[in-house]
């Protein structure tokens, strides 16, 4: 079962929804840990619908995202279905990773960084690992 994170079911939704928005305008979000578990199922979700990059795809993350833009003025679907859809165009899931940096001072709760996965060498050239053994 899914975290609830203490929120009703909207308001849970308009909190992931603006999450995963700004993980791909800045490539990195701090949030609490639980937060972040739930965040990168959407995150790769919403990268697997950018590589794919049909139209079906760009209207389910249409109406998945807000419409932000990022410091450059790039609308975050262009650069979702751009950018990052190339970036991630060899790589078969697994493009976000959470860094954990351990408790927030005022209340305790755990924190944690979210953020694209950097590629290595043989990601992009287009080598998997099976092909290099």
């Amino acid at each position: 079962m899914a975290r609830k994170l203490g929120r009703a079911t909207d308001v849970r939704m308009a909190l992931l929804r603006n999450l995963v928005t700004d993980v791909i305008v800045y490539g990195r979000v701090e949030t609490t840990d639980s937060k972040a578990k739930e965040l990168k199922k959407l995150v790769d979700k919403m990268v697997t619908l950018g590589k794919r990059g049909d139209l079906h795809a760009r209207r389910q993350a249409a109406s998945f995202l807000y419409n932000k833009k990022d410091e450059n003025g790039e609308p975050v679907l262009q650069k979702l279905f751009g950018e990052i859809a190339d970036r991630y165009e060899n790589v078969q899931g697994g493009y976000t990773r959470v860094l954990k940096l351990g408790p927030r001072r005022g209340d305790g709760a755990n924190m944690a960084i979210i953020e694209l996965r950097a590629l290595n060498d043989n990601e992009v050239s287009g080598d998997s690992a099976a092909e290099a053994e």
